[in-house]
């Protein structure tokens, strides 16, 4: 009957190898199988790191991700570590009296749990010692530890190359992160189009008429919506330019007086009226051999329009209140969020002043419009934020994710950015939720993206989605996530049925 039970258990290792394309998930179903079969409350698969002598735990079932980061080993260190450096596999009856283990994970501690046995066994690729498998038990008397002993050596053999192939994979992984690394790092020295996000096709097509305009002298206009962008994109045509080491000045026309505009622009002299008390350079003057850029240029007065053509033609101005024409050699980067056809129609806005202007446009797409980049965007800021206030707040719950890709976003990016700095402000944990959101996203009533939920509804979202959570942080065990939650298995289990959570999903 037992040999009956070992080629059942042996057959059902083979189909879940065979059964699944994902490496890891297949060794993580074979352990789930052993805890069945054998009655094991943990079981692990460690990989020898050939250039590091180092051993970690790859694949485990009954222990935490943190349990898991715990266990490294040196060759030789501890029973696992020994089981690798000479190749025999061990069983101890009862780990209690072994001075050589060690509990590296520290997932044995608890005072109430039984007495222990524990089997580990190497895993080879030929005569090479790759890897351990290991599993914990409850102690019995009864039990051949030298059968288990034997058995395991059999899935072993059998889980092998999947394991040489996962190694193999990691490797590859690291080697293709190297290499991207080294990609991005020549492609940010050719092109420098830095803290720009995004890698949507509308986005990729400013990233090329960026790295189109910025080698010309052309003067560039930026159309798009107000928080979409414009100024990062005029910064990144400056310092991708040969005017890079040049100054680079910035003027949001839309901040200054009327009667202080052109002060600001070309300058004044002294007494050129009333608190003139001195010469002042304007800031044309200033970013003379460099780059200006002229943000809300839709604003601008018609009188100061004219002098604004004159400098785009002749390349030359006078100060206020002065007679003496200065040659300037800048070029000149606008952007506006408003029509300006509509103005030069409604004869607001000069049309040879236009026509200059809009040698080369550049359109900054609305945030709406690339929606495959909001998540992209909100884990920078996320990053970002979370660095400055000194916050270990991981990632974005999938609720919240839901509700940041159906909102409008009405002020684009950084509408987004402000959303996410309050959210990190809120946070208290490692997953910014729902509820860290503010109240414009969660209700959706200005775009109607979002339905008004009922109490009910809110309540089971917010248990669906930390039930989801906890299993994601427990990589599947029920009982680690019970305990996360402060719950009992069978309340837990009853609320992952009425929400069609699956927890072998998560393994």
């Amino acid at each position: 009957m037992k040999r009956i039970e070992d080629i059942t258990l042996l057959y059902e290792i083979s189909e879940a190898l065979n059964e699944h394309l994902e490496l890891k998930k297949a060794l993580y179903k074979v352990l789930g199988i052993l805890s069945n079969a054998m009655n094991t409350l943990r079981g692990t698969i460690s990989i020898l790191h050939p250039l590091r002598d180092e051993i970690n735990i790859e694949v485990a079932h009954g222990l935490s991700r943190t349990a898991m980061e715990k266990g490294k080993y040196k060759l030789g260190e501890g029973i696992t570590g020994r089981v690798i450096q000479t190749g025999k596999a061990v069983a101890i009856p009862k780990i209690s009296k072994e001075p050589l283990f060690l509990d590296r994970t520290a997932s044995r501690k608890s005072k109430q749990e039984l007495e222990l046995s524990f089997i580990c066994v190497p895993i080879k690729k030929g005569k090479q010692v790759i890897g351990a498998f290991s599993v914990d038990r409850p102690f019995e008397e009864s039990y051949s530890l030298r059968e288990g002993k034997k058995l395991m050596s059999v899935i072993a053999t059998m889980i092998a190359r999947h394991v040489i192939n996962l190694e193999t994979i990691r490797l590859e992984k690291e080697h293709l992160r190297e290499e991207n690394l080294r990609l991005r790092k020549e492609l940010k020295n050719r092109y420098r189009i830095t803290d720009i996000v995004g890698n949507s096709n509308k986005m990729r097509e400013v990233y090329q008429m960026i790295s189109h305009v910025s080698k010309s002298n052309a003067t560039v206009l930026i159309r798009g919506e107000s928080g979409t962008g414009k100024e990062l994109v005029a910064s990144s045509v400056h310092y991708n330019s040969h005017r890079s080491k040049g100054p680079f000045v910035k003027v949001n026309c839309a901040s200054l007086p009327t009667s202080l505009i052109e002060s600001e622009l070309f300058g004044h002299e002294k007494g050129a009226f009333t608190g003139a008390i001195k010469q002042k350079l304007g800031k044309f003057e200033l970013a003379n051999k460099g780059t200006i850029f002229l943000d809300e240029i839709g604003t601008l007065g018609l009188d100061v329009q004219a002098n604004l053509l004159r400098i785009l033609q002749e390349k030359e101005f006078e100060r206020v209140g002065g007679h003496k024409t200065i040659k300037t050699d800048v070029r000149i980067i606008t952007a506006t969020n408003k029509n300006l056809e509509e103005a030069v129609e409604q004869e607001n806005f000069r049309d040879d002043l236009y026509y200059r202007l809009n040698v080369f446009p550049i359109y900054m797409p609305p945030l709406r419009e690339r929606k495959t980049d909001i998540l992209l965007l909100a884990d920078y800021f996320l990053e970002k934020y979370a660095k400055e206030n000194h916050k270990d707040i991981r990632r974005l719950s999938t609720p919240s994710i839901d509700m940041l890709m159906q909102y409008h976003w009405p002020g684009n990016v950084r509408e987004l950015e402000n959303c996410i700095e309050r959210a990190v402000l809120l946070c208290e944990e490692r997953v910014i939720h729902s509820y860290h959101l503010p109240p414009t996203l969660q209700t959706g009533t200005e775009s109607n993206s979002l339905p008004m939920l009922s109490l009910d509804d809110a309540i089971a979202n917010l248990e669906r989605e930390m039930i989801i959570d906890s299993l994601k942080n427990t990589r599947g065990n029920i009982t680690l996530a019970t305990q996360i939650l402060k719950t009992t298995v069978r309340k837990f289990s009853y609320k992952a049925q009425k929400y069609g959570v699956d927890y072998r999903n998560y393994r």
